[in-house]
């Protein structure tokens, strides 16, 4: 299994201004514990012992609150220095990682996946790279994925603002550190979406797995809201 988690946790949430005002999303108090919490302790259930935060805006408030060991967790951090972006941020953290294999998450969603059994598509499907996918009702905020019946991911498609199901990329990766960082750029700014898993897409074995747990992405007011009713029954302590 994964020992080590690297959680993207350094954006504005730009969009929740007007909710969570001078607070990095990832932070923002969902029934008076931080989103990360609820995070953190779903991650330490699946055994995992190392988190890597990849950390920008507002750093000190993460690492004031969690230091150096959560619930039994040890907990690094790599802070960018200019903002990274997505795969910039994640590029920082597995130079960090001393394991090859590693699972990372956006700070800003939860997926409520079973991380035994995404690793074991991982390894039996011969993947170099796996995305946990979740079909939605309404796709419309996110781009979507096409895959073939081997599960190898043929295409991304732009998001197009129709209100209409479709199979999302759920922002929980399984990433073979050694060649994420022989095919992205040092020091660079850049999208692990579009200069990293598109333009591997032929070259890599990029798969994704479907599946049908909880999914929330609090970058909007309306569903910040919702994750304060829809963790009260939060089942990972």
């Amino acid at each position: 299994m994964i020992n080590t988690a690297v959680i993207l946790a350094g954006g504005f949430g730009t969009r929740l201004r007007s909710v969570i005002n001078n607070t990095p999303k990832p932070m923002a108090p969902i029934n008076n514990f931080p989103f990360l919490y609820y995070q953190l302790n779903y991650l330490k259930y699946y055994g995992i012992k190392k988190i890597i935060f990849s950390v920008g805006y507002m750093a000190n408030d993460i690492k004031n609150y969690f230091g150096y060991s959560f619930n039994d967790l040890n907990i690094e951090y790599v802070i960018e220095k200019a903002p990274m972006g997505t795969g910039g941020g994640i590029r920082l953290a597995l130079q960090q990682s001393e394991e090859n294999l590693v699972l990372v998450l956006n700070g800003d969603s939860f997926f409520d996946i079973n991380l035994n059994q995404f690793y074991n598509y991982h390894i039996t499907k011969n993947a170099q790279i796996s995305l946990a996918l979740r079909e939605v009702d309404d796709a419309s905020r996110y781009g979507t994925i096409v895959k073939n019946e081997e599960n190898k991911i043929i295409s991304f498609q732009e998001k197009n603002n129709l209100s209409q199901p479709g199979i999302i990329n759920g922002g929980v990766y399984i990433i073979d550190s050694s060649l994420y960082l022989k095919h992205t750029p040092s020091e660079k700014n850049f999208s692990i979406e579009k200069d990293f898993f598109e333009k591997q897409i032929t070259t890599l074995s990029i798969k994704g797995f479907q599946f049908n747990g909880y999914f929330i992405d609090i970058g909007i007011p309306e569903d910040y809201q919702k994750a304060q009713h829809d963790f009260k029954g939060f089942k990972y302590k």
